[in-house]
């Protein structure tokens, strides 16, 4: 959640008020303009303070058209419909609302047995706000395990979890918040995710645990969580280490299995103890929903899940959220029972039919190289190409903003700061019909920026809209 401060003492605008935002009497809608930093004296009628919320936010443009967020902005009606029912249930009321409840447990029941646990009804799992929370879960996991193997020297030895340093955010904050060592395993030339090896060399006897990205959100590639697991498997057959995975499936989790069945990163690895996803992502639902995932019981300490005589009834949770809306959820079991194995799978292939036939399109340019091509993730990355002198991936990102199309831009971490590129995500909703709109866009841009001097962005760190 972003922190914001109050305003500066001279803020004292007021919006304006349109009289014909008066139901019947123009001028009675005009009867006050409300300031926009502190509570209005008087009550507004619900039309003029809906018309007032509504045209601000028109500035907000066209969720369709942004190309950064991997954040589902469209579902059907019916979906919309679901979920307008089921906003004033409270989630964490599973004693009151327990058929709520019902499909929340069928969900965990379906990725359970989509992720290949060896007994799905011994898998043990939960939704949350979405996968940062998930991750957050599963590194509160990682951790007690380790601190019940090692009480002996803990809290005095300072526990680490290696992951490659594309890891979101998140990941950083939770080391952060646990007072967990953060090991990240560096880029290196074309690699943008991490070497199992690499990673390996960072464990020790502190290692709480590893994390693999099943697509990086900086380039859309799978990171190789079977090579890492078996780099493990060899380092416990030399050390006696034995050092747990966590697979971050944000994304690839609900890509992978549809797609690439014949990929092994999940729970058919042994090593893997807990996957995250976000169903509001790949998982096709609108924002607020995420699942994590634990192989079985022994994986999930027993004492961080909380049984609370609330409301009349037992209830075991896991969370860092309480209250919630339990319309995602419901939103999420009508998005399986909708779609099935099939429709997912036709779904995600036309999305990666789109990223594949756009990233090629843009290399057809000429004025571009591609780092990755959308045949893993729905999701490339690009820059531009070695002969362009006159512009750059924030002139180019700037420009098509003015199209309505969001396209980050932005340089890449340790050891690949020099490579500044553009990501393009593609969701279901970008039809190959926008896909061509965009690369007309793109194509009409082209001959202005090759006229530049040269490129024109001086604050590359505040060109850039890329938080993941």
């Amino acid at each position: 959640m972003a922190l914001h401060k109050g305003p500066e003492k001279h803020e004292r605008r007021t919006m304006s008020v349109n009289p014909f935002f008066g139901e019947a009497n123009p001028v009675g809608g005009m009867t006050e303009a409300p300031p926009t930093h502190r509570l209005p004296d008087a009550p507004l009628s619900p039309s003029t303070a809906y018309q007032l919320v509504h045209d601000e936010l028109m500035l907000d443009g066209n969720s369709r058209l942004n190309l950064a967020t991997f954040v589902t902005t469209w579902m059907e009606p019916q979906a919309g419909a679901l979920m307008g029912e089921c906003r004033d249930k409270n989630m964490i009321d599973k004693d009151e609302y327990p058929r709520t409840a019902e499909l929340e447990r069928r969900c965990v029941a379906m990725l359970a047995d989509l992720w290949n646990a060896p007994d799905p009804s011994a898998a043990v799992g939960c939704s949350t706000t979405g996968s940062s929370e998930a991750c957050m879960l599963a590194g509160m996991a990682l951790k007690r395990r380790w601190t019940k193997r090692n009480s002996d020297r803990y809290p005095g030895a300072r526990p680490n979890l290696v992951m490659g340093v594309n890891v979101q955010v998140c990941w950083e904050k939770f080391c952060d918040f646990w007072e967990v060592e953060a090991r990240l395993v560096p880029m290196e030339g074309d690699r943008f995710h991490l070497d199992p090896q690499a990673a390996v060399d960072l464990c020790d006897e502190n290692t709480i645990g590893v994390v693999g990205i099943l697509g990086s959100t900086f380039d859309g590639s799978y990171e190789p969580v079977a090579d890492l697991c078996a780099a493990l498997d060899a380092l416990q057959e030399r050390t006696g280490l034995d050092i747990p995975v966590h697979v971050d499936g944000a994304s690839g989790a609900m890509v992978a299995p549809f797609l690439d069945e014949d990929l092994v990163w999940d729970f058919r690895l042994p090593r893997v103890a807990s996957i995250n996803t976000s169903g509001h992502k790949y998982g096709l639902v609108y924002p607020g929903v995420g699942w994590a995932l634990w192989r079985d019981k022994e994986a999930l300490p027993e004492e961080l899940v909380f049984r609370v005589n609330y409301l009349g009834g037992d209830m075991p949770t896991f969370a860092l959220n309480f209250s919630r809306p339990g319309a995602q959820v419901v939103a999420q079991y009508y998005t399986f029972l909708r779609l099935g194995r099939e429709g997912y799978r036709a779904v995600q292939q036309s999305t990666r039919d789109v990223a594949t036939s756009l990233a090629s399109r843009i290399e057809a340019l000429g004025d571009f190289r591609l780092l990755t091509r959308g045949d893993q993730l729905p999701v490339f990355a690009l820059t531009t190409a070695g002969h362009v002198s006159s512009y750059d991936v924030f002139d180019v990102s700037r420009r098509l903003r003015e199209g309505g199309w969001l396209v980050p831009a932005y340089t890449f971490p340790a050891n690949r700061e020099d490579l500044s590129v553009l990501r393009i995500v593609c969701r279901n909703g970008f039809s190959h019909d926008l896909a061509d709109l965009f690369l007309d866009d793109l194509a009409r841009l082209l001959p202005e920026l090759r006229r530049q001097p040269h490129p024109l962005t001086r604050d590359k760190g505040a060109a850039t809209g890329f938080h993941h």
